[in-house]
């Protein structure tokens, strides 16, 4: 008789509905994941389609879902299949026929109930990894695929330069698949073998089945049969090798390592026919002999062979042994950097600055002053208009052409928004209202106006000046630019005029305007817009009325991140500029190929090449290759800036990474033929390409490899003298440059050269900025070595000793003494050092200091000059004869208006307090009543010296040593104004 509770039975079960829950909301998740998934995916698709590049959006998404499928398909049939195998060679009399219970019977009874929702798990996370990695070498795969020949041949085994750049990154990425599949299809075998009987660990060695031994005999023989093939294709590496005096195979990798990794395939063969052997011979012993062959041969051939060959025969004689290697890396790297046409000329630098006419030489009368990396603040406070507008700091460097027709540098910016007051920053007015910065504003760099100001050509909202008329500006709606603060996206057009377009004068209104241009990605759709509120988390975008069937929505607004979308293959500059194209503005931008495979040429790291006092390298785009040995300026890039339209060009059509490339996305690259007139006046040479170029330069100037090894003559980039930083490099310099031997200035990126020991100059490296017959020419002045010549630290230092009184009658009270860019250019015979020196001070309450151009300073061999405009310095230098003296004229370069009675009268006031204060001071004891009342006749003095517009450049000089404070104990005496010292 039993006894059975009511409902017993089913206490057992779970209720249908909490089991059913579980598997609803993995389904839901899944759901949600893959939603997210397909809005990612469809918006770039979106946004591709509407800057017309889906060639390039589908070629990288289908060569990256092929590539995943046989990475995992292959990872997984190797592994799975190993797996399956090992499960299916398992002993026919289970885990005991070799006698006892082992810990393997514990882990195999906990998961043989679920081995196949195990194995799925496995190989599904297994498949997804593997996959993931093949595909991210897409880039590889397509090089390989289009690679085009370089038609040069590398000089140690006579194969063309393209092999090195495109099949062997993908010969090794293969090689490395299959040594991962292959380890573990071993592991796991192993594992499986081992849960399941196939061997057990026992004493006194190891018991295996015949199926297991001969499973895992064949894995490990594969795997030496891999090795044998990654001897054989190392040997194409030694053409990267780091081991001798230059980088590229040395001495000993010629002589020891490449005789050595064949003998070392050879070898391997023969370990993995041993192996292979073990299949037919039960037995550990050729498996073990074949192992203890390969490891011994790997350390004495591999290892010690060479090591002896460097240590006996190469160091004691390393000159001689490693000629021939270091001319192969001078002659790679300099062709690979572009830097083997470059041209070095002595140049004594010896100019006699009596003997100069510097009236008939506008170069150097026209030299730029403003310093782009400066004068950022003055814009700001002069043009930003309203609190959410700004300017990219640095500005920028272009040419356009004055009343007369002729180009000269100007310096550049685009008025970018920054977002809504914070009062009014919500989403509408972040998103819908505050769409767009608006002007483009410029300035002659050789020229201030009457208070040391830029006198700008274009300026204003709307904009304004001659230089709009001149160049025909007909829109300037900065829709795209570089502001790190604006909105990631702004939805614009429709029916409602509701776009601040810009604030009328007065404050008292508003220009509002609608987008009308091409670019953007329509949102009127239910569906994209249930999708753009699921890419940026915005319920907003969904249900706001303010969007209609003509609205667009912009994203992606950066220049560089726009360029780099539609060019995922090619490194960039990290410094577009804007000009005025064809009555529109656009960012110009340079673009890169890069490798890091050209065969003996000198590897660096890109970021440490074009770092100095300019380049913030968190502001850098992320380079696709860091380490580079090869580099071309391949393309030029345009953004449009109010439809945010992308062109790209081909600038070196002959470089055959581009060339493959241009296989790979047929059509994306548009030839340089197509490119306007008006778009070539305002190309230059890109920075970056020249950093790289001087960097390899400082030491591949040199092409004789004895004098090389010796490093004698190696060179530096100085310092920058203006910063006040140390071990920062000096950034190069636009500017219009006339070398020896040229009729006229040309547009010009510049730079110099110190020793390596020693601060003097020891050469001034140009380059042809300006597109044209000499565009990219690079010419080096070497300075004589037995001549000292000085160098920027040291110009620098002497202009601070000889002027340091008036420039800290600058810097008194609140105000701060800036230096600005100290130009280096060479000039009759000789060098000329220009630099402006600027005044930073707020001129009301709460504003931001902003400098202003108030001295220049000039140095011509053993000869400076100090004064308020160019051409009065360099009047003091040259004598009588260099320049006229200027007239208030603010319609002329270089003219600004001399100083007035009440300025030198509000000096003297100054320097006559100072030397109260000092002589009371100079009592014995001090006289701290006269002390004080100096001090305040000083503090009136400086008040009036602030209303006043430009300092004398005849003021009597002052000591520059602040008064002395007083000692402790003593009275107190009146407020001292504090002296910013000299940087």
């Amino acid at each position: 008789m039993s006894f059975r509770t009511p409902g017993a039975g089913r206490a057992m079960r779970l209720p249908r509905r909490p089991r059913l829950l579980l598997p609803v909301a993995i389904a839901i998740v899944a759901l949600v994941a893959l939603f997210f998934l397909f809005a990612g995916i469809f918006t770039d698709y979106l946004w591709y389609d509407s800057v017309n590049y889906t060639t390039v959006f589908s070629g990288v998404i289908v060569t990256q879902i092929v590539l995943f499928i046989v990475g995992a398909v292959l990872m997984v049939g190797l592994v799975g299949g190993n797996m399956l195998l090992a499960y299916r060679m398992r002993p026919m009399f289970g885990p005991g026929m070799f006698g006892g219970a082992s810990g393997a019977d514990r882990y195999r009874m906990a998961l043989d109930p679920h081995r196949k929702l195990i194995f799925l798990i496995g190989v599904a996370v297994l498949a997804l990894f593997s996959g993931s990695s093949f595909s991210s070498q897409w880039k590889t795969w397509l090089e390989f695929t289009n690679a085009t020949p370089f038609k040069e041949t590398d000089a140690l085994f006579g194969m063309d330069v393209s092999f090195f750049m495109f099949t062997y990154p993908f010969l090794r990425m293969v090689l490395n698949f299959l040594f991962t599949a292959v380890v573990l299809s071993a592991i796991m075998a192993a594992i499986v073998h081992y849960l399941y009987g196939g061997f057990r660990l026992q004493s006194p060695g190891v018991h295996a089945s015949r199926a297991a031994r001969v499973h895992l005999s064949v894995l490990l023989g594969v795997f030496v049969l891999l090795k044998a093939v990654a001897y054989w294709i190392d040997r194409y590496g030694l053409v990267f090798s780091d081991r001798g005096f230059a980088y590229g195979a040395s001495y000993t990798d010629v002589n020891a390592v490449l005789p050595a990794k064949t003998i070392l395939a050879i070898i391997a063969l023969i370990c993995a026919a041993l192996f292979f052997a073990g299949v037919v011979r039960p037995g550990g012993m050729l498996p073990g002999v074949s192992f203890g062959l390969l490891v011994l041969s790997a350390i004495l051939i591999g290892g010690v062979y060479p090591a002896l060959v460097e240590q006996f025969q190469v160091k004691p004689n390393q000159q001689d042994k490693e000629q021939v290697y270091i001319k192969r890396n001078i002659d790679a790297t300099r062709k690979a950097y572009g830097v083997d046409k470059s041209e070095v000329t002595d140049y004594t630098a010896q100019g006699d600055a009596s003997k100069v006419n510097v009236t008939a030489d506008s170069s150097i009368s026209g030299v730029r002053l403003l310093d782009p990396n400066l004068v950022a603040k003055t814009y700001q406070q002069k043009q930003r208009i309203r609190g959410y507008y700004d300017f990219h700091d640095p500005l920028d460097v272009d040419r356009y052409p004055d009343e007369s027709g002729k180009l000269r540098d100007t310096v550049v910016a685009v008025r970018e928004l920054t977002g809504p007051p914070r009062e009014q920053d919500n989403w509408i007015n972040r998103h819908l209202v505050y769409t767009h910065g608006y002007g483009f504003v410029a300035a002659p760099g050789n020229e201030v106006d009457s208070q040391g100001l830029p006198n700008f050509d274009a300026k204003d909202m709307p904009v304004t000046g001659p230089l709009v008329q001149r160049t025909g500006l007909k829109e300037s709606r900065i829709y795209f630019g570089e502001s790190p603060t604006a909105p990631e996206y702004v939805v614009v057009g429709g029916d409602k005029k509701q776009e601040l377009d810009y604030p009328e004068s007065g404050g008292t209104g508003q220009q509002n305007t609608t987008y009308v241009g091409k670019g953007g990605v329509p949102v009127g759709s239910f569906l994209n817009r249930v999708l753009y509120a699921a890419k940026y988390g915005e319920k907003n975008l969904l249900l706001s009325s303010d969007i209609n069937d003509k609205s667009k929505i912009l994203y992606e607004r950066n220049p560089l991140d726009r360029i780099a979308k539609v060019a995922p293959f090619l490194s960039l500059d990290d410094n577009p500029y804007p000009a005025i194209v064809d009555g529109r503005v656009v960012w110009i931008a340079d673009a890169y190929t890069t490798s890091n495979a050209y065969p003996y040429s000198d590897s660096r790291s890109l970021e440490a090449m074009t770092r100095d006092t300019v380049t913030d390298p968190r502001l850098v785009v992320q380079q696709p290759r860091d380490q580079i040995n090869y580099m071309r300026n391949a393309v030029k890039a345009t953004v449009d800036a109010y439809d945010g339209t992308v062109n790209l060009y081909a600038w070196d059509e002959t470089d055959p990474i581009l060339q493959t490339w241009r296989k790979a996305f047929p059509g994306i690259i548009k030839p340089q033929s197509e490119m306007g007139d008006g778009l070539k006046q305002h190309l230059r040479y890109p920075e970056a390409l020249f950093k790289v170029q001087r960097d390899v330069l400082s030491r591949y100037h040199i092409e004789d490899p004895n004098a090389f090894y010796s490093g004698q003559d190696f060179w530096n980039v100085p310092n920058d003298p203006s910063s006040g930083e140390r071990d920062v490099k000096q950034p190069p310099y636009y500017l219009s440059v006339k070398m020896p031997d040229t009729t006229a200035p040309t547009f010009s990126l510049t730079t110099t050269f110190v020793p390596r020991q020693g601060p003097n100059l020891a050469a001034f490296m140009a380059v042809d900025a300006t597109p044209g017959a000499d565009y990219g020419k690079l010419r080096i002045l070497r300075m004589p070595s037995n001549t000292t010549i000085p160098g920027p630290g040291q110009v620098q230092n002497n202009f601070q000793n000889k002027f340091s009184g008036e420039l800290n009658l600058l810097g008194l009270g609140q105000a701060k003494v800036r230096y600005g860019n100290l130009l280096t250019l060479p000039f009759a015979g000789g060098l000329v050092y220009v630099e402006p020196v600027y005044v930073e001070i707020a001129a009301a309450s709460g504003q931001e200091p902003y400098p202003i151009l108030r001295r220049v300073l000039v140095s011509y061999g053993d000869k400076v000059g100090s004064a308020d405009t160019l051409e009065a310095a360099l009047q003091q230098v040259f004598g009588e004869g260099a320049a006229p003296p200027a007239k208030p004229d603010v319609t002329k370069p270089n003219t600004p208006a001399q100083p007035s009675t009440a300025l030198s009268q509000a000096i003297g006031e100054a320097q006559q307090a100072y030397e109260k204060a000092q002589a009371a001071l100079a009592k014995n004891p001090p006289d701290w009543t006269a002390y004080g009342e100096a001090q305040k006749e000083l503090e009136k003095a400086l008040e009036k010296l602030k209303g006043v517009a430009v300092p004398s450049a005849t003021a009597t000089p002052v000591p520059s040593q602040s008064p002395t404070p007083a000692p402790s104990g003593s009275p107190t005496p009146a407020a001292t104004p504090t002296s910013s010292p000299s940087p």
